[in-house]
């Protein structure tokens, strides 16, 4: 199994998937002329694309996701709640699929298992994405990490996880104070130290590549990120660890049972 970060922050995210045959997208913040731009940087040919899946209705996940799925004729994967409040922006779809949170579902070879986190959406989820032997855990956009967070990550080898702002960058920013409040909230955006943290737990258990992804262009900076990950992650050669970027493709990289 493999996966790409296609890039990710405030201005759009995406990532790629894909196991054998079976290519999906999870969410599209980014136009479907740059999505498929993207694709096309890794090789990847927009019409070997099986699904698109949805995380919440947020516009830097799902701009590009009505436009993608009717030119390509693809089915569009997401709860009752996203499916609802994604509408008028996402428009029709060739195919609209429910899952409950909490319910596993299938896309041919993949099993996804969607999984409930803390953010100001209508039904915002994460994703445990796997081939029956390597697991990617998803998750992007949550305020807190809960058990329930944990609980679904500690079996993956690998995962995109948000690292959104460094605490002190934001508190002393532009950002007026009611923006500061939602982000530092349970339902906004994680910290580098909260979600290094998690990280830290997972190394524990199977996490050996994670892909740092969210980040604030105006509350951190990736060196920023770089050194509380020497701080707080393990040196021991254990994890690898990449941050995505907003304005190009990560590398397709191969998860390691």
């Amino acid at each position: 199994m493999r996966f790409s970060v296609l890039g990710s922050g405030s201005k759009g995210n995406c990532t790629l998937v894909e196991a054998g045959s079976t290519r999906v997208l999870i969410d599209n913040g980014f136009s479907g002329k740059e999505i498929i731009r993207r694709l096309r940087v890794l090789g990847v040919e927009p019409e070997s694309l099986t699904a698109l899946i949805v995380t919440h209705e947020h516009d830097d996940h799902v701009k590009g996701v009505g436009v993608l799925a009717r030119r390509l004729n693809l089915p569009v994967y997401a709860n009752e709640s996203t499916h609802r409040a994604a509408e008028e922006r996402i428009g029709r779809t060739p195919e609209r699929r429910e899952f409950g949170t909490g319910e596993p579902f299938a896309i041919n070879g993949l099993r996804i298992h969607p999984f409930a986190v803390s953010h100001d959406a209508a039904d915002p989820i994460g994703l445990v994405v796997g081939d029956g032997l390597s697991f990617l855990g998803y998750c992007t956009d949550t305020g807190v990490v809960t058990r329930l967070v944990r609980h679904h990550l500690h079996l993956c080898q690998a995962l995109i996880l948000e690292a959104n702002h460094d605490v002190r960058m934001l508190k002393e920013g532009p950002y007026p104070l009611p923006l500061q409040q939602r982000v530092l909230s349970n339902r906004g955006h994680l910290a580098n130290d909260d979600a290094l943290a998690l990280a830290a737990q997972l190394v524990e258990e199977k996490l050996r590549l994670l892909v740092l992804a969210h980040l604030s262009e105006v509350n951190n900076h990736p060196e920023v990120v770089r050194r509380h990950a020497r701080r707080i992650l393990p040196e021991d050669g254990r994890l690898r660890l990449a941050l995505a970027e907003q304005g190009q493709p990560g590398p397709l990289l191969e998860i390691i049972p």
